[in-house]
């Protein structure tokens, strides 16, 4: 039986007590842990531990057990301070992955050389999201497996439709897997189909394949 993934979360603001509760949400076990109790109490009911605690004391966050957590994302907003000596207390106590918050190259610089594993700019990971987002005109959703590779609901090329997947050997045009067909009507994604099925107007395929060629695919279905 697999082990229940188990993440710190700390500091609730708005980005991290919405992480915890949709990592809750989704099966893991989360401690959220904050030192101002308001923050706590809001999370309280939505999460498997909810704790008033100084991120910035190791002997509190080891009497915590965060030292058990394969996984520690550090959430503080204010002050940058606080969040370099969270992420050394963090890394000195053994945890593999930790995962903080940062605004500017330099201070995401500062924290890789303090031992953060992967740092992020919401604000500017977001924008990056929502603009490639807008750029897209068939990629209904993207979902990137990892650096590399992604799975993505497309909607049919009109000149698609009429034609047989065999006929269209997508793999070989454009290096896309398709792994599942959702018709207009469907309420459910068809994955028992064959080479013989036909393409009809309204269909979408969910397809596996290097998020490079379904960015190439895209531009070639641009006006």
């Amino acid at each position: 039986m697999s082990k229940t993934k188990q993440v710190a979360i700390l500091g609730l603001g708005i980005f991290g007590s919405t992480l915890a509760e949709t990592l809750e949400d989704y099966g893991v076990e989360v401690l959220a842990v904050d030192i101002d109790p308001a923050c706590v109490e809001r999370i309280a009911d939505n999460v498997t531990r909810a704790v008033v605690a100084d991120v910035t004391d190791k002997d509190q966050l080891l009497e915590l057990g965060v030292a058990d957590f394969d996984t520690a994302v550090v959430a503080i907003s204010k002050h940058f301070e606080e969040s370099v000596l969270c992420t050394m207390i963090l890394k000195e106590a053994g945890i593999k992955n930790v995962i903080v918050k940062a605004r500017t190259k330099r201070k995401k610089m500062i924290l890789e050389k303090v031992g953060a594993d992967k740092v992020i700019n919401v604000e500017k990971d977001m924008a990056y999201k929502v603009a490639k987002s807008l750029l897209r005109r068939s990629i209904v959703d993207l979902v990137e497996l990892d650096s590399e590779y992604s799975i993505v609901e497309i909607k049919v090329m009109p000149d698609w439709v009429g034609k047989s997947l065999k006929m269209l050997n997508i793999r070989s045009a454009y290096g896309m897997n398709i792994i599942g067909i959702t018709c207009v009507d469907a309420k459910q994604m068809n994955m028992d189909f064959t080479a013989d099925y036909v393409v009809k107007e309204g269909d979408h395929f969910v397809v596996a394949a290097k998020t490079k060629k379904i960015e190439e695919w895209d531009y070639l279905t641009r006006d």
